[in-house]
């Protein structure tokens, strides 16, 4: 990894607060790794010896700062910008340009959707509260916790390090799910286009679900259930959720397919090769594309 910490601020080319390290400027880090050849960054509230030619930011109230009177600046939806949305937003079609030349402004919008506005969200109180007597965990969370806790003698700085190599490997893996799915929009599209009867069929698995629920199509909103093939062999059908994350599906297969399997299931349904039925009736499984068809099909009829 290219970070190393020092406390000599005057051979730092990056700058944040030092204390309790916290998600936005953890990620803020990753961020300028991907941008600098090597980046040395300095964990300080003292100030006075910047350079003008370091990149500081979550301090000291400048333009990667969001901790001024009155913050710094908020997106069209509400959400305000912590550290890490200002350094996306000046930054981050820079860094994408290193993994791809292709859907730049789409592949921003996308991570900043996905990835990004949860950290500033967080960072910002603006998080809705769920009711549940379990903790409701978020990525935040889970840097956070890599701060020394009280009753241990821990280095600071090397607990940062330690929170930089997971969200270093929480951020790679975001950005290039993030382009696989855009890589996948056209051939979504096309099959989007080529539905019937509110069924769509995929020839290999893809990322569809957050472009087919996006998708300006008038068909894609007719589509209630996908098939493509399954990583275990034969072919799963998948109901299509209301919105992004939902549980809630547009049209369940039968109740009383729930929970069946093999010849309870192809009895009932009188397919052939159909092999399982989630219990929630939002999956089913058959060895054959033509059976996925068919169970489909009467799925959506009932």
């Amino acid at each position: 990894m290219n970070i190393e910490i020092t406390k000599n601020i005057e051979e730092a080319n990056c700058i944040t607060h030092n204390g309790t390290f916290h998600c936005d400027e953890v990620f803020s880090t990753i961020l300028f790794s991907k941008l600098l050849e090597k980046v040395i960054v300095c964990r300080t509230s003292d100030l006075e010896k910047i350079t003008g030619e370091q990149y500081v930011y979550d301090v000291g109230g400048g333009e990667l700062d969001h901790h001024q009177f009155g913050g710094n600046g908020e997106r069209e939806n509400g959400v305000k910008y912590s550290s890490c949305g200002l350094v996306w937003k000046k930054f981050g079609k820079e860094i994408i340009k290193i993994y791809t030349d292709k859907n730049i402004d789409e592949i921003w919008n996308m991570m900043d959707r996905n990835l990004i506005q949860c950290i500033d969200a967080g960072d910002n109180g603006q998080i809705p509260t769920i009711d549940t007597e379990y903790r409701m965990v978020q990525i935040a969370n889970i840097i956070s916790e890599f701060n020394p806790n009280w009753d241990e003698d821990a280095n600071p700085d090397e607990k940062f390090m330690e929170a930089i190599k997971l969200a270093d490997i929480v951020f790679t893996n975001e950005i290039k799910n993030v382009i696989s799915k855009v890589n996948a929009k056209e051939k979504v599209e096309k099959a989007i286009s080529n539905s019937k009867d509110g069924i769509m069929t995929l020839e290999k698995f893809l990322p569809w679900k957050e472009i087919l629920l996006e998708s300006n199509s008038n068909k894609a909103k007719l589509i209630n259930f996908v098939i493509f093939p399954s990583n275990r062999g034969g072919y799963n059908i998948y109901t299509v959720p209301e919105r992004l994350g939902s549980f809630e599906s547009r049209k369940l297969f039968p109740k009383e397919w729930a929970g069946l399997r093999d010849q309870e299931l192809q009895k009932v349904t009188t397919v052939q090769t159909a092999r399982f039925c989630h219990n929630k009736c939002f999956i089913c499984v058959t060895d054959t594309k033509d059976d996925a068809l068919k169970l489909a099909e009467i799925a959506n009829k009932a």
